[in-house]
């Protein structure tokens, strides 16, 4: 096949399939600009006769969508910052500290991936239970602030960092704190970028946990408020996409402005030691 015509058709192939996953994004984007009742029509506009805030305004002034946003910002950005630390640290105990049964200890981590997360949640939410947590932003965020995906990703770069850059240190007189801090939390700082946007991202879309423990309607996040409020205007198209743009627009703004970074992040990671 000539050169060209495979370049060609496989530009095509991407276009289209770039189309596919863009187009419900435009349209629910449009939609939440329309007055009430006008996406309902056959066949659906693509853009709105007159275009509208009013949608917004009522997701704000009277469905509560502010308290549900500060409530994922809040949540998210605990679990991003615990999980980094503890992720971190235990990233880098594996890769350069020796103790006994670390190896062990590191395979027994690798072999719970295979367990689906589903079946941890009943004795994780009857532990939680017990602690009193329930329904409480906590109970939420810990069991985020370590993930086995997460102490992986940091293994694995932190492997890469020089042995003897670390004995130079202990030979000068840096303890084990001043050496992670000083000198491997820079150089971990790649791999940081993308572990913190990667944890944001899970944790601003998950749903199924906080639907579990969070009880109470005025600690929901946005996506269990996005799922309550299509239960309430199941046939208020309009304001649904408003809601749909509210929730994805701030991770997607996030993903596409540090994408290169996230990127440049896992390909470092997975050629690391």
């Amino acid at each position: 096949m000539n050169p060209r015509v495979a370049k060609a058709l496989v530009n095509g192939l991407l276009l289209g399939g770039a189309a596919v996953a863009v187009l419900p994004l435009l349209w629910m984007l449009s939609a939440s600009f329309m007055a009430p009742g006008e996406a309902s029509a056959l066949p659906p506009p693509l853009l709105p006769a007159h275009g509208t805030w009013g949608n917004y305004r009522e997701l704000f002034a009277n469905a509560g969508m502010g308290r549900y946003l500060l409530n994922s910002l809040a949540i998210s950005g605990a679990i991003t910052l615990l999980s980094l630390a503890c992720n971190l640290m235990a990233g880098y105990a594996f890769a350069k500290l020796k103790f006994r049964g670390r190896e062990r200890l590191f395979q027994g981590l690798i072999g719970a991936l295979v367990i689906p997360a589903q079946v941890a949640m009943l004795p994780l939410f009857l532990l939680l239970k017990y602690l009193g947590l329930v329904n409480t932003y906590a109970g939420v965020v810990v069991p985020g602030m370590a993930t086995i995906f997460g102490i992986f990703l940091v293994r694995q770069y932190a492997r890469g960092i020089p042995d003897e850059l670390l004995e130079a240190a202990r030979i000068d007189g840096a303890g084990e704190a001043r050496i992670f801090v000083q000198i491997v939390l820079p150089l971990l700082k790649p791999i940081m970028v993308t572990l913190a946007i990667f944890t944001f991202l899970t944790a601003w879309n998950d749903f199924m946990w906080p639907l579990i423990v969070l009880t109470g309607r005025e600690h929901y996040t946005l996506p269990i408020a996005l799922a309550s409020l299509s239960r309430e205007h199941a046939q208020d198209t309009e304001l649904m996409m408003a809601g749909s743009v509210v929730t994805v627009l701030p991770v997607l703004v996030l993903f596409l402005a540090l994408q290169r970074h996230y990127l440049q992040g896992l390909l470092l990671g997975s050629v690391k030691g």
